[in-house]
Parts: C-alpha cells; structure tokens; sequence
C-alpha cells in the first residue's frame, strides 16, 4: 500500500478513519480542557473533550448522509454546532456581584474546541493540529503577556469596601495625593447580617505606569478600607 493510499484511507469514513478522528478529538479536546482545568475553570477536562467529539461525530454524520444520497449538504449540520456552541458559551459567562465579566476564554475555548472537532470530522487533521497548537499558545504565553500590559497600564478599575460614606472622600483625597487621578466612580451601599457596607468602584488614572499591586497594597492599610480588589 502506497503512501497516498494510506493518507486517503485514515481521511476516509471507514472504521480505520473513524477511530482515527475520534482519538484525535480525544486529544485535542482533552488538551485544551486541561488548560482550563489547570485553572479550575467551569469547564474543563471532561467538557472540551466531549464537545470537540461531539463536533466530529456531527461532521461524520453529515459525511455519512451525503455518502448515503440522503442529504445534498454534509455541512449543514456542522454549521448547526457552530451557532448551538453560542449556547452552551453563553452558560459559562457570568457577570459578578462586583460587575467583573468572566468565563469569556472558557467560552471561547468550547467553541473553538467545536470547530477543531468539526475539522477533524472532516479529515483535515493538519488544521486541527494546528489549532490545538496555537490555542494552547495563546491561552499559556499570551496569558502572561496579557497579566504583564494589564499590570502596568496607565488606568485600573478597583472594588473597594468601606465603612462609611465619608472613606471614599478621605480615599479620593489620598490618591490624588499621590498623583493618582479618580475618573470615575460608583458608589454602592448594601445591607448585611452584620450592619450597612459601603462599596464603590472607582477607575484610576495614572500619570507614568506602576505596578497596581503595589497600588493595591498602600489602599489595603487605609484605615476604614475592608477589602481592595482590581477588576
């Protein structure tokens, strides 16, 4: 068997073809989930691996279907997972109590897993290796180039709490103080089991780049200041 016969019967839709596109999804979905479970994300191992199989078995099926006569498009189906996924996204973005958006990645992880699946199901396992590269590039290296801009840029978004009205102004005070403009804020005020906390979001506007951390760390020991987090 030649090597051309070989490459031809692993892209075909035989037993040998399917299972190949089925290990294959297996481990491309699985490494991509990994990522995110590394990071104890929603969805993780067991999430990206079976969507990225679920899309194979998709594409094989409009394959079969077509192979079959019984249906004029073997895309149709595929193009359904790409806009189901916006679903099943849509699950793992939230929106926090202190107006932070998050699960963004993991969403756009599971669709891409989708579609490097609906690739593998159609027997362009060079693209799909491929993808699986640069998405475990972009979310491990780009990560850290991102953590580093966002660390040092020039504004930053913080979640104070307070225990009264008059902290923030006292707050504002500070920071201007230290040539650190406040540009916007807003104030909220909450009820809990142990009295009235008072909370605000203010963004932050800086004269030359610092590291927020630091920024973070000096607010933390105001007097009257419970908690400091960055958003």
């Amino acid at each position: 068997m030649t090597f051309n016969e070989i490459v031809e019967m692993l892209r075909g839709v035989n037993a040998v073809g399917v299972a190949l596109r089925f290990a294959l999804a297996l481990i491309c979905g699985g490494i991509i989930g990994l990522e995110r479970e590394s990071k104890r994300r929603s969805a993780g191992f067991r999430t990206h691996t079976l969507v990225c199989i679920g899309a194979t078995l998709t594409t094989l099926v409009g394959l079969f279907l077509y192979k079959s006569g019984l249906s004029t498009d073997p895309t149709r189906l595929g193009a359904q997972v790409i806009s189901g996924m916006g679903f099943l996204g849509a699950g793992t973005i939230i929106v926090t109590s202190r107006r932070q958006v998050k699960g963004l990645t993991t969403a756009a992880g599971l669709w891409t897993s989708a579609i490097i699946g609906l690739a593998i199901g159609a027997g362009y396992y060079e693209a799909a290796l491929i993808g699986v590269a640069i998405v475990i590039l972009a979310a491990v290296v780009l990560s850290k180039v991102e953590y580093f801009v966002i660390a040092t840029a020039k504004r930053m978004n913080i979640y104070v709490e307070f225990d009264s009205p008059d902290m923030l102004d006292r707050l504002v005070e500070r920071l201007e103080r230290r040539n650190i403009r406040v540009t916007d804020i807003e104030f909220t005020k909450q009820r809990t089991t142990s009295g009235v906390r008072f909370s605000a979001v203010l963004t932050l506007k800086f004269k030359k780049r610092q590291k927020h951390d630091n920024v973070l760390s000096e607010m933390s020991q105001f007097d009257g200041v419970y908690s400091v987090e960055e958003l």
